[in-house]
């Protein structure tokens, strides 16, 4: 009788699997996109997910144009502040950093997180003046986040990431890096209902798991002389190494990753529209604007996650309309 298989569990895609190096995540590259100029990202805290009713907006649904209960999850989003204008050039070896021109102010607890630069002896203005734009490929700005304004999140130090200014020509995106530097950002500058966006954060932390539950493998006999939970076999006496394809013991969880093509049901200002009755649990009131995705997204309660344009278009990418939100449950979230 033949044995039966399966496909392995777990995607080698993600290999080597290892704590990410960073809670920010990095957004290896970013879509060109028609409008412009704007920000191209943006950064929230995971508050939780709740339920609500939308008339469904995907084409190819069974249910398209009727109203469907779907699971969502709501991300404050407090204003950003613009610390620096990052200007790049292309080399040989891809983009170089050109130059960079710094707020005059900056808050005291991004001190915390980096050694700021001294205070200039030029002007913004001539500093603005001496960027050479004939040789700036792609201007990105450096933005950080407010922790101290969000009540669920127990931290004062920000997070310092780059958010690539996109649309438009060169000198439209310097222009509108000019305008933003050193002022705040909202949410609304980088995204509108009804769009398109991917998701970036780092997944819970599961510390160091077995085979048996980091990949799924089977158990073994119960007259397995030692322990059923062990690897069968770690492989062949050549080559001499256990290979990589080997489900073995190690670190599970707490690993970036990138959701693409959530849409954005709303956009909203007021937080006490979409706080549960006693609050989300493990986070509290949501006070700051917010964004509510469609669907689950990676990572804890309290989590740093950054949104960006998406990069993968689809079919209802194209989608003008802004979603109809009907309903979104504010029920109390503590006994689940």
């Amino acid at each position: 009788m033949p044995k039966e298989g399966r496909p392995r569990h777990g995607s080698m895609a993600y290999w080597h699997r290892k704590r990410a190096a960073s809670e920010v995540p990095q957004f290896a590259s970013w879509p060109d996109i028609p409008e412009g100029p704007k920000l191209q990202g943006f950064a929230g805290y995971k508050a939780g997910m709740t339920h609500a009713f939308v008339v469904d907006y995907r084409p190819t649904s069974t249910t398209t144009g009727q109203e469907v209960q779907v699971p969502v999850t709501v991300i404050e989003c407090p204003p950003m502040k613009v610390a620096a204008i990052r200007f790049y050039t292309r080399t040989y070896a891809g983009l170089q950093s050109l130059g960079e021109v710094w707020a005059e102010k900056v808050d005291e607890e991004l001190r915390d997180l980096l050694p700021l630069p001294k205070k200039a002896k030029t002007g913004v203005d001539e500093r603005w003046n001496a960027v050479d734009l004939t040789k700036v490929e792609d201007v990105r700005a450096l933005t950080y986040t407010q922790p101290t304004l969000v009540t669920g999140v127990p931290k004062k130090v920000p997070e310092l990431m780059e958010n690539r200014i996109g649309g438009g020509t060169i000198e439209e995106r310097v222009a509108y890096g000019r305008t933003i530097l050193g002022k705040e950002v909202r949410i609304t500058d980088f995204a509108r209902e009804g769009a398109m966006v991917d998701v970036a954060a780092v997944t819970k932390g599961k510390g160091f798991q077995g085979a048996t539950k980091r990949f799924g493998i089977k158990l073994l006999s119960h007259k397995n002389s030692k322990h059923r939970r062990n690897v069968g076999t770690l492989g062949s006496f050549q080559p001499g190494y256990v290979r990589g394809t080997v489900p073995n013991s190690g670190q599970m969880g707490y690993h970036q990753r990138t959701e693409y093509n959530k849409r954005l049901l709303k956009v909203g200002e007021d937080g006490d529209d979409v706080t549960p009755n006693g609050g989300f649990l493990h986070y509290g009131r949501v006070r700051n604007p917010y964004v509510i995705v469609h669907g689950s997204i990676p990572g804890p309660t309290k989590r740093l996650v950054r949104l960006r344009d998406a990069a993968r278009t689809q079919v209802y990418v194209k989608l003008e309309k802004a979603p109809d939100l009907t309903y979104v449950s504010k029920e109390s979230k503590q006994g689940v």
